[in-house]
């Protein structure tokens, strides 16, 4: 047996012990199980076994049997399960994703902290493997999901996909649920050895379907909260609000300062304003002014407690959870027009040209003297007409120098379509539009993003922060690192597909391919798809104490100073700041960095609830239109599959391959495609497609398609045409079709 075998058989009989550690096996038996029929290999087997004792691998337990000795090796790391009831355990150290199989769950959750039993890390081996030994921290206890309820048995079924057992309701503790009620229960124990854990119904939600029902049970399932726990609005409401004259006399006075907030018009919380000056030089003073509520909320107050742990606010179709309670993010720190404020200000002097000449900090005062909507200053900017008009025309012109020079040193353009919903008086939505953003929109961007930038810096090089710093200060960065060559490749084979090309031979060609890509399929059918896959070729951006460029704004330093309403970073970013410029010492890297990962972990759940609530009204809106076809682009394909994006109203659905009956089709993982075993009809990312509306279920949030036939191609068309003439009518405000009920 050649040395390579000797490793690979030693590799598998190290394994079939570290997967069956109480049981015994003499050689028969471990050929047995590795299929080894040869004498030569059994001969094999006997030495390894005698070298296994000899090491304290196996020990000899009865004659010529033999039990795994050697202690496990044990990883600790987060468990992501896959729909198929299989998982995958991240690493904490970063190593590569661990399987587990079904049967090594060992009853695991998803999201789970959990130590891995590793049974293979060789070099050769295919995949890395384990079993899960212990659940060493829970992600969550709470279960959004429809009950169920069987004769004398009652459990709750799980919404999550990624929940493939259900949980049973202990005797008693329905809390007046009824069968089919939607519901949140919590797991109170789960025996060793059960099948099922045992929960309680903490709250009924209603009937599925409904409204309020499924926004509610959105919440819930990413683990928000609707309400304040009752200490922490008892902090809010002791808050002293008064704003006295030593306050100000601490601060730079604006109050006296031309001062206006640009927000959309359904905005509660005004977190940033801008003053404007002209100087008698003939440069301009223009300040970003941000809500000081580092003033209002202190570490270590129910109030800071509660922040942390939602550490961001959540946006979701019809209202706004947020991070902080309504006397802080509506009242007290929102920048309401004539209203006295404190602020925390980035003030820049600008040339005519649109060159940062100076800056400063600081803690400031200021008084709001209007209030625009996106739409009002966007009027100003195209009329020249109105109120102030003249001093955001100025503003306008220095934010296109802004976003001028970020794109020349390679900055990526990431505007995506961001899908927007017209909902009737009973939240229904009757309507599907793009939100366009404008210069107005552009404008704000602009200047935060410079704020931002300019703050990163100066805590980072120290710059008007007492004496020269030998060492660098613990500060909050937002970090997005350039995308992995895999990524790339993927998208820049995707992109091919619709005759486009990425340059990758540099940071900057790649920038540029992706800024020219995105213009040219402006007002395509496959803007949408491309942008989603674009986004998702680059890293995540995350928060860290670790300074790294952010890649996709080109900029070498950048934080999050400018929403510390509805941002926790924020906050930390304004503390960190104040406490540096009065020459504070540097604070603690490894509590900030936790709080840091809190926040980045939050701020995916927050997506990912935002999502979920997009998706439920896409759903709800598609469901009007069942039987109707429409045009799409396949935007995922899969074993059972192809994901179809209706062009019309961005909404995805599923065309099964169980339901394609004019041949059978196969998922071709290799080329990520749909193939006929007859007709070697090809279906693939990107391609357009004809899509009849089947079914949709508002509940699940799930859309089924049909794929229409060629037979069909003449009724396509001509609802098609129904579907741009129904457009043409809401466009010009005539007549609304009849929408089938």
């Amino acid at each position: 047996m050649s040395v390579l075998n000797e490793k690979k058989l030693r590799k598998q009989v190290e394994q079939l012990f570290a997967t069956n550690r109480s049981k015994a096996f003499n050689y028969k038996q471990v050929a047995a199980h590795l299929d080894i029929p040869d004498g030569k290999s059994r001969e094999a087997i006997i030495k390894l076994l005698k070298i296994l004792e000899k090491e304290g691998v196996v020990e000899e337990v009865t004659t010529g049997k033999y039990v795994a000795l050697f202690t496990p090796a044990f990883i600790e790391g987060k468990l992501e399960m896959t729909q198929r009831g299989s998982g995958f355990v991240v690493p904490a150290d970063g190593t590569a994703d661990i399987f587990i199989g079904a049967e090594h769950l060992n009853n695991a959750l998803n999201g789970d902290w959990v130590k891995v039993n590793v049974f293979n890390r060789g070099k050769n081996a295919e995949r890395v493997s384990g079993e899960i030994v212990e659940v060493v921290k829970r992600h969550k206890l709470d279960f959004v999901g429809v009950v169920s309820i069987l004769q004398n048995q009652a459990y709750l079924i799980a919404d999550d996909r990624k929940m493939n057992i259900d949980l049973s309701i202990a005797p008693g503790k329905l809390n007046k649920a009824k069968h089919g009620d939607k519901a949140i229960a919590r797991i109170i124990d789960w025996p060793i050895g059960e099948r099922n854990p045992i929960a309680e119904i903490i709250e009924v939600l209603g009937r599925p379907g409904d409204h309020e029902t499924e926004m509610h049970a959105i919440i819930a399932e990413f683990g928000f909260a609707t309400r304040f726990p009752d200490e922490v609005e008892k902090e809010a409401a002791k808050l002293n609000t008064t704003i006295g004259d030593n306050e100000i006399k601490n601060r730079t006075d604006f109050r006296n300062t031309l001062t206006f907030t640009i927000d959309p018009e359904d905005a509660k919380d005004f977190d940033d304003a801008i003053s404007f000056k002209r100087l008698a030089d003939g440069n301009y003073e223009i300040g970003v002014h941000i809500a000081d509520v580092s003033h209002y909320v202190s570490p270590g107050t129910k109030l800071d407690e509660e922040a942390l742990r939602r550490a961001t606010s959540v946006y979701l179709v019809d209202r706004t959870i947020p991070m902080l309670p309504e006397k802080l993010s509506n009242g007290v720190c929102s920048l309401r027009p004539n209203e006295e404020k404190l602020t925390f200000s980035a003030v820049f002097t600008f040339t005519p040209t649109g060159e940062v000449l100076s800056h400063w900090l600081g803690k400031t005062v200021i008084y709001s003297r209007r209030r625009f909507t996106y739409e009002e200053a966007q009027e100003r900017l195209e009329t020249g007409q109105g109120d102030l008009a003249s001093e955001l025309t100025i503003i306008n012109g220095i934010a296109k120098v802004l976003k001028e020079k970020r794109f020349k040193n390679g900055a990526v353009n990431f505007e995506t379509e961001e899908v927007k919903f017209k909902l009737d008086e009973n939240f229904k939505p009757v309507g599907i539009y793009k939100k366009v953003r404008k210069d107005a929109h552009k404008l704000i961007e602009e200047l935060m993003l410079l704020a931002n930038r300019t703050v990163a810096e100066d805590v980072y090089k120290g710059i008007g922060m007492g004496k020269q710093q030998k060492e660098h200060k613990t500060f909050v960065y937002r970090i997005h690192e350039p995308p992995s060559e895999d990524k790339l490749k993927t998208f820049s084979n995707f992109a091919s597909k619709f005759g486009y090309r990425i340059l990758t031979t540099s940071a900057n060609s790649i920038a540029r391919s992706f800024n020219d890509l995105l213009a040219d399929v402006e007002g395509k059918p496959e803007q949408n798809i491309i942008q989603q896959m674009a986004v998702r070729s680059m890293m995540k951006a995350y928060y860290s104490t670790k300074k790294t460029s952010h890649y996709g704004l080109a900029f070498d330093f950048y934080t999050h100073f400018t929403s510390p309403i509805r941002r926790y970073p924020d906050l930390m970013a304004h503390r960190l700041l104040f406490a540096y410029l009065n020459n504070g010492k540097s604070a603690d890297a490894g509590q900030y960095e936790e709080m840091c990962k809190q926040s980045s972990a939050m701020e995916i759940q927050a997506a990912d609830a935002e999502r979920a609530s997009v998706r439920y009204k896409q759903v709800e809106y598609i469901k009007d239109f069942v039987g109707e076809t429409f045009m799409g682009v396949i935007s995922g394909v899969t074993e059972w599959g192809m994901y179809v994006e209706i062009t019309e109203y961005k909404c995805e659905g599923m065309v099964r391959l169980a339901n394609l009956q004019d041949d059978f089709y196969e998922f071709d993982e290799q080329n990520q495609w749909i193939i006929g075993r007859r007709s070697q009809q090809k279906y693939q990312l990107g391609d357009q497609v004809h899509v009849v509306v089947k079914g949709a279920d508002v509940v699940k949030r799930q859309v089924d398609l049909d794929l229409v036939s060629n037979a069909l191609v003449v009724k396509v068309k001509k609802s098609l045409a129904r579907n741009d003439k129904r457009n043409k009518n809401k466009k010009q405000g005539g007549k609304k079709p009849k929408r089938r009920r």
